[in-house]
């Protein structure tokens, strides 16, 4: 049983003090801190980087740009000979500088060879048939001989035997005039038995001979075929490996340039050496831009391996016609071939490399130039944002000709200004929109 004494330590329905104490500092706390982040956010100051530029003086220049590619003014391609069963063994890497009279291409020569062997050895064994027939021919010639040399004996005796006739009795006499008609029949006989001898002996010396002509003819174009085993350099340049139309390449990608191993046919463009002391860069004009252009115009190029130099031409040809292009809709494409002599080359240059042109038409020296994007319209009226220490003052600007980078400004600005390549209050938007 309770005593009367004892109180309870917390009344009923009542919270506790210390918890409330807690509970109030932490939302105090809390609002603080929001009315802090509140006040940074609506009422603080930001820094807002914004793209300036200065006021600069140089050439103002209208021209007509456009894209094209780095060719050679004069360029040989080396072809398969005309030999049969080219297979290629060495081939010069793309790229590889060459020097006039360097090994290109070579093929595999161990086919000629062996046709030189055979080739050789029939021209020796023609010649050996030639030696036989005409050892045969002198032992026939030799046995004609001494028939002809019987025969007329045998003539002259029976002229001799005839010439008794007035002293042995008519039937020997008549006997031996007969004999002689029979020696001159066969005399006559022995001699177009030679005659023939001749004539067939003169034919088979002829077709050996004719045979010989023909090997030998047969052994010099073999070692014409094995002294064609190799395309030489005809100029100082580059290889430039050309497509092998009849290789097996993936489906999809462009065809692969000619490799060591593949066959060759004959005519087949293997490689191309391009003379790098002329190029110019191929231009395709649109049509909108062939009446602006002249020949003798200046021409800058930007080519994209060689970033850090820019190339200066002259256009010095344009077609006057236009070539079509279809690129799969039902209208083609008009435009007009054109060319720019480089004029100082650079050894890094190489036929097939891109690059951007740009055509001057017109260009004004010494000119106050601004960028076009620092250009603004206010009031209808041309105006720049001018940086003055670490604000932006609007300032309204007299300006001249303008092309797709630079605006002349004619008053209102000086050589050095800053100005800002767009608007302060937008840049200003974007960066509270980033908080």
């Amino acid at each position: 049983m309770a005593s009367k004494d004892q109180r309870p330590s917390q009344r009923l329905g009542k919270s506790n003090p210390r918890r409330v104490k807690i509970i109030t500092w932490a939302l105090g706390l809390a609002l603080c801190g929001g009315g802090v982040v509140a006040a940074y956010k609506y009422t603080g100051t930001t820094e807002v980087e914004v793209a300036v530029a200065r006021v600069r003086r140089g050439d103002f220049i209208i021209s007509v740009r456009t894209r094209g590619d780095i060719k050679s003014a004069r360029s040989l391609v080396l072809k398969a000979p005309q030999v049969p069963g080219l297979r290629i063994v060495k081939l010069a890497p793309a790229g590889r500088p060459v020097k006039k009279g360097e090994v290109v291409v070579e093929f595999d020569g161990s086919q000629q060879d062996q046709n030189i062997i055979n080739r050789t050895n029939s021209v020796r064994a023609a010649d050996g048939n030639i030696v036989q027939t005409k050892a045969t021919q002198k032992i026939d010639n030799e046995a004609d001989s001494m028939n002809k040399m019987s025969s007329e004996y045998d003539l002259e005796r029976s002229k001799l035997d005839a010439s008794k006739a007035e002293v042995l009795s008519a039937i020997e006499g008549e006997k031996n005039r007969i004999q002689v008609g029979v020696s001159e029949g066969s005399l006559q006989t022995v001699k177009a038995s030679i005659n023939a001898h001749q004539v067939g002996q003169n034919a088979d010396l002829s077709r050996l001979n004719q045979a010989k002509d023909k090997a030998v003819r047969d052994l010099g174009t073999a070692q014409g075929y094995l002294g064609m085993m190799q395309l030489r350099a005809p100029i100082d340049g580059v290889v430039n490996l050309l497509p092998n139309f009849r290789s097996q390449g993936s489906f999809g990608q462009s065809t692969p340039p000619f490799k060591e191993g593949d066959n060759a046919w004959t005519g087949a463009e293997i490689a191309e050496i391009p003379d790098l002391s002329e190029m110019y860069v191929d231009l395709k004009l649109e049509e909108v831009d062939r009446g602006k252009l002249k020949l003798g115009q200046d021409v800058r190029i930007r080519v994209d391996a060689i970033p850090d130099k820019e190339f200066t031409a002259t256009l010095d040809w344009i077609s006057p016609i236009a070539a079509l292009v279809f690129r799969g809709g039902s209208t083609a494409e008009k435009s007009f071939p054109a060319r720019a002599t480089i004029s100082h080359l650079d050894p890094r240059l190489r036929p097939g490399m891109s690059a951007s042109t740009e055509v001057i038409i017109e260009r004004q020296p010494d000119a106050l130039l601004i960028p076009a994007r620092a250009s603004f319209s206010k009031g209808g009226k041309p105006a720049v944002y001018q940086q003055v220490g670490k604000a932006f003052v609007t300032r309204a600007i007299e300006v001249g000709r303008q092309n797709d980078d630079d605006v002349i400004v004619t008053g209102g600005l000086k050589e050095g200004d800053v100005v800002t390549l767009e608007s302060p209050a937008e840049a200003a938007k974007r960066a509270k929109k980033k908080l």
